[in-house]
């Protein structure tokens, strides 16, 4: 069976996990971290690159013994370090990591403190109070975890999108390769670019007698078969994600698309549309009393309604019918059009990759300019750069600059935004740069008023030009911080600032719903990668996904300019 990047990366990160638990030491636990990391954004699936030969000690950060255990889980599924790891930690103790608010330090310090290692302990010691004695814990914190841990009950299996997109394109492969199967497409919430992924609903179109559902069951992925049919079948991989296969003739492809990538919301209102002309829309077709009159496409279906063609990331009903009705809908961004990235890190700080090398990775990913954005010294989590580090890299920059061809290089950094609003590193140090990107990476849990202040105080600073994954959320692991958005919004129009679209896909900051309406209070987005190695610039294509949802056109997003109009924005961030 083959094994996905991302099963290899969740292995390492729960190695990680457990040696955290363990009391390790964190020079082992990083190097778990890093490569977790390395894994995970790797574009081609690691297991077919050892098939050919590739061996995995080459990537960045991993050494002999990492390599070992890669090697070993490709060839059997299975690591016995985790194995072992798995039996020496409680698992109760292990599950309390799916809280987004306890990380493995604050899991050891309660069972330390207070003997929780399971999920029940610590709703017991909720009830009675007893967190809040915990030091570092506190009552605000209590309330988070009581919180998290309702939440947790109501959450559904998903995965992100990334994750998901690792199975559909390996399962859209094997049922093409079908005798007689005419086309095969993923729909559902994958196709409309959500952030995670529920389950993958996959439209295959075949005539009469082709056992789509007997190849399905035969998938060396599948662990579980839910439903068995001509033309519906549902099986769970072995990795727990939901596949359902729906099978149509070729006529009715079109519609059966289109049926299953709209949202619930979007497909009544289309069902409502279709009624009032007094036509019916279908899974099949679209009929007008007996007789289908389109259905073979997805255009079909909508030109039979009267309306142009909606693109699958705007199918969630929130007015794409009342804008294709007008003919006001969105010419929505794509990759092809982004000219350039003005965030990202070398090893300089917490990157993977030295200053030239990013450079090269950036080039080859089709950018005509990248702004190197390492990190300021404030930040604890890595080595960031002081005044003296950031000016040696400027003049790096500098240097680069004259001898590279194809790519500008523009000089950043990425600032922290301190609680009260300053910025981390003096006014000026930051003279010299092309930009500087501001960020929050602490005291997430401000009140609502404080953490707004503050982000208008940031605002106000002279040398503030992008405000970068602006909610500080990490999905499924930390909650958006709590903010008057419409305020941030008018102060950055007013300034201006551009907003960042951070495209990492744990991050995906800002969502679709405040990228949109970032847009409409007439702030530019950059979509960013955030890169740390030479393999994430392909995350640019999810900031575009988002971007799309968000209902946006090149027009709204700054670096889909050339460089020499970026160049004059960016001088306009400046405030003299």
């Amino acid at each position: 069976m083959p094994v996905h990047n991302d099963e290899i990366a969740t292995a390492f990160d729960e190695i990680a996990d457990l040696l955290s638990l363990s009391g390790e030491n964190q020079f082992r636990i990083r190097a778990y971290r890093r490569a977790a990391q390395t894994v995970r954004a790797l574009p081609e699936e690691l297991a077919a690159r050892i098939a050919a030969g590739f061996d995995p000690d080459r990537l960045p950060g991993i050494g002999a013994d990492l390599a070992g255990k890669i090697r070993e889980f490709v060839a059997s599924g299975h690591c016995k370090s985790l194995e072992a790891l798995r039996r020496s930690v409680p698992r109760g103790l292990r599950e309390m990591l799916a809280l987004p608010d306890i990380g493995p330090q604050r899991a050891r310090a309660l069972y330390e403190a207070l003997g929780i290692h399971s999920l029940a302990d610590l709703k017991e010691s909720l009830d009675h109070h007893r967190i809040r004695r915990v030091p570092h814990f506190g009552t605000r914190l209590e309330e988070r975890l009581r919180k998290s841990l309702e939440a947790l009950g109501e959450r559904s299996h998903r995965v992100s999108w990334n994750v998901a997109d690792g199975y559909a394109q390996g399962l859209r492969r094997f049922l093409a390769a079908i005798p007689g199967v005419a086309q095969v497409e993923v729909a559902g919430s994958y196709r409309r670019g959500r952030e995670t992924v529920g389950d993958l609903d996959l439209v295959v179109a075949a005539p009469a007698g082709v056992d789509v559902d007997r190849a399905l069951r035969s998938y060396d992925e599948v662990a579980a078969v839910l439903a068995s049919g001509r033309t519906r079948s549902s099986v769970v991989l072995r990795s727990g994600l939901q596949v359902d296969v729906r099978v149509v003739p070729p006529a009715s492809f079109g519609a059966a698309l289109y049926y299953f990538t709209g949202s619930k919301a979007h497909n009544i209102r289309l069902r409502t549309i279709a009624v009032a002309k007094g036509l019916k829309v279908n899974e099949y077709g679209v009929y007008r009393g007996r007789n289908r009159i389109a259905g073979e496409t997805e255009e079909s279906v909508l030109g039979a309604v009267g309306l142009p063609y909606i693109a699958p990331e705007l199918r969630e009903d929130r007015g794409e019918f009342d804008a294709a009705s007008a003919r006001h809908l969105p010419d929505l961004v794509t990759r092809e059009q982004l000219t350039g990235d003005l965030h990202a890190h070398t090893r300089a700080t917490d990157g993977n990759a030295s200053l030239e090398e990013m450079v090269d990775a950036a080039r080859r990913a089709g950018l005509r300019y990248l702004a190197i954005t390492d990190h300021s010294k404030y930040l604890g989590a890595v080595h960031g750069l002081d005044a003296t580090g950031l000016s040696r890299q400027i003049d790096q920059i500098d240097e680069l600059n004259a001898r590279v061809r194809g790519i500008r290089v523009l000089k950043g950094i990425e600032v922290d935004v301190l609680e009260d609003g300053s910025l981390a590193l003096p006014d000026p140090a930051l003279a010299r740069l092309d930009l500087v990107v501001g960020a929050v990476h602490s005291q997430f849990a401000l009140s609502r008023r404080k953490q707004t202040d503050r982000l208008l105080r940031a605002l106000d600073r002279p040398y503030l030009s992008v405000l970068a994954h602006p909610t500080a959320r990490l999905i499924d692991q930390r909650a958006p911080i709590d903010c008057d958005w419409s305020q941030v919004f008018r102060r950055a129009e007013e300034r201006p600032c551009l907003l960042e679209l951070n495209a990492q896909p744990d991050r995906l900051d800002l969502d679709d719903v405040l990228a949109r309406e970032a847009a409409a209070s007439g702030v530019l987005i950059s979509i960013a990668s955030d890169a740390h190695r030479i393999e994430d610039f392909a995350f640019l294509d999810g900031g575009v996904r988002q971007a799309r949802r968000a209902w946006l056109s090149a027009s709204a997003i700054a670096n889909t300019r050339p460089l020499g109009e970026v160049r004059r924005l960016l001088r306009r961030t400046f405030l003299k």
